[in-house]
């Protein structure tokens, strides 16, 4: 319980500390921090949790965006109707690619390059067919309201996206003390064991990238809400996918609050670069190597590594004290 207490303490301090910001830029920051932590967290469901590292996850975020997209232009179909579709196109398509790869024993290395081959076919497909706008791409008109999820300031955007960073948290938590959860991270530790104690595999790890899958697209849905357009090289372009995987990892994969401090720490970092040499093309990307190959080297367990001794030590003088 102490998992969900936190989360909702975290809800209510970001929403309750929104609401006397005013500023563009700081709305923005958060806005933006917040919708990369989901991206993290999503990432670290299926890569943390379940040990099957994507290269490719922007592929669960494009078919969210395209989604997104077409239900109002071509269904017509109101914003809020559309975003559990777009979800569910995600996950399905999670399912898909998870009973493609986890069938035939891809693991590793293997799942990783085959979810960028994954992304990269959608990419071109995206760009060839008519009914996605080619390489054009396609703008979603602007319909200010509530009622198109289309809203007068930041503030509306960042409640929505906070709403699915806290489903995020709480599925994590979940994961983190439910027997499933414990399935997949014994799938994790070692396939062959869990397999050896009565553990489906593969129905362990399909749910889990549908689970995954599922919060990628609700990512790629808000993306469209917020910058009404959308094409092929945004949407399943490699950018998402390292920013998914590096707030992961810099944060500390397989934690609970690894993914919403790496994801805060890159964009702090993302505006610094940004201020300093400009709207420069490809910093951002050189900035997230440079980041991931020294977390990969100096601190494998990312920053939630250090934060764990702290909360140690302030227990064990809790329990001294009492």
């Amino acid at each position: 319980m102490k998992d969900f207490y936190a989360i909702l303490i975290f809800a209510l301090a970001v929403a309750v500390a929104t609401m006397f910001v005013q500023s563009g830029v700081w709305l923005t920051f958060i806005m933006m921090s917040l919708y990369a932590a989901l991206l993290a967290q999503a990432w670290n469901i299926l890569g943390g949790y379940g040990g099957q590292l994507s290269f490719g996850h922007a592929l669960f975020f494009g078919v969210g965006a395209y989604a997104q997209a077409l239900g109002q232009l071509n269904w017509g179909l109101n914003p809020w109707m559309v975003l559990p579709i777009a979800i569910v196109c995600g996950a399905l398509v999670g399912l898909a690619v998870g009973a493609l790869t986890f069938r035939y024993g891809l693991r590793g290395s293997y799942f990783a390059l085959v979810t960028l081959a994954f992304a990269e076919v959608f990419r071109i497909v995206a760009g060839s067919v008519s009914f996605t706008g080619g390489g054009v791409g396609l703008m979603v008109p602007l319909k200010e309201g509530v009622a198109n999820m289309q809203f007068a300031s930041r503030h509306g955007y960042i409640y929505l996206i906070l709403a699915f960073v806290v489903l995020a948290l709480a599925v994590t938590a979940w994961l983190r003390h439910s027997r499933f959860g414990a399935y997949l991270q014994a799938v994790r530790d070692n396939e062959d064991a869990a397999r050896a104690i009565g553990v489906d595999p593969l129905n362990i790890k399909l749910k889990g990238i549908a689970i995954s899958a599922a919060f990628m697209s609700a990512a790629g849905a808000f993306y469209v809400q917020v910058f009404q357009y959308i094409d092929p090289s945004i949407a399943f372009g490699p950018a998402v996918s390292v920013e998914a995987l590096v707030g992961a990892i810099v944060g500390g994969i397989g934690t609970l609050w690894g993914p919403i401090a790496g994801a805060v720490a890159l964009h702090v970092l993302a505006d610094f670069t940004r201020n300093l040499f400009g709207e420069l093309p490809g910093i951002s990307m050189v900035i997230y190597g440079v980041v991931l190959i020294v977390i990969v080297m100096f601190a494998p367990r990312g920053l939630s590594g250090y934060g764990q001794p702290v909360m140690r030590l302030f227990s064990q003088k809790g329990r001294s004290h009492g």
